[in-house]
């Protein structure tokens, strides 16, 4: 018998990250489980460096732990890598990111950016798929094969509202639209996003891995609205 959490975006909130670990660790009481972080980590909120670091270090005993790769990691990168506009990175969040890295999101030096925490982004994945669930950042096209899956579509898509589609026989789990309703759980796919930089409640959902479908439950933690 197993488990799997999912915790969905957390831009740049490291209490609200802090308080998951802990949640999820009494919740599980032992019992062999996974955790997945479903991405998004830097922007908009005051930590991203410091959520990062957190991410990096985390190698619990107790748990498997899958870190995977959010379109503002991608930005994120892009930027740096100088393939992409500062401004965009900026107009989406990322003067908070580079604040957090004590610098102007006017003039920025990317270099104080260390080289350790954009090789630890470069190699994320991009989804995890266990019997019956695929988890992923924002989104899995229904009608392609998993492993021709195009990364736009896994870290950039929007499904539309009142969509609910799996993929084959699994359930998609996956963050990345924000909605303050959070979780919006329907039969084939469940998006946990709920806007919780913002609002301050990070739900994480919680996963039974030999029973199909969505949660059989949800812990919610709590910080400072912003």
């Amino acid at each position: 018998m197993s488990r799997t959490y999912a915790i969905p975006d957390l831009h740049g909130r490291l209490d609200l990250l802090d308080r998951a670990i802990d949640a999820v660790a009494r919740h599980a009481e032992g019992m062999a489980s996974t955790v997945i972080t479903l991405g998004d980590y830097v922007d908009r909120g005051p930590q991203s460096r410091q959520v990062i670091e957190r991410l990096m270090r985390w190698s619990p005993d107790e748990f498997e732990v899958v870190n995977l790769k959010g379109n503002h990691e991608a930005m994120m990168c892009a930027v740096c890598e100088h393939r992409a506009e500062l401004d965009w990175w900026i107009k989406n969040g990322g003067g908070e990111t580079l604040a957090s890295y004590d610098q102007s999101p006017t003039l920025p030096d990317l270099r104080a950016i260390p080289g350790d925490h954009l090789d630890w982004i470069v190699n994320l994945p991009l989804m995890h798929v266990d019997r019956h669930r695929i988890f992923v950042h924002a989104a899995v096209d229904p009608n392609i094969p998993l492993q021709q899956q195009n990364e736009e579509t896994l870290l950039w898509k929007r499904y539309p509202d009142g969509t609910d589609v799996g993929h084959g026989h699994r359930h998609v789990v996956h963050g990345h639209h924000a909605d303050a309703q959070a979780p919006i759980a329907g039969k084939h796919k469940t998006n946990l996003d709920g806007l919780a930089w913002k609002t301050g409640r990070l739900v994480i959902g919680v996963y039974e891995d030999d029973q199909p479908g969505s949660a059989t439950d949800y812990l919610e933690v709590f910080g400072h609205e912003m």
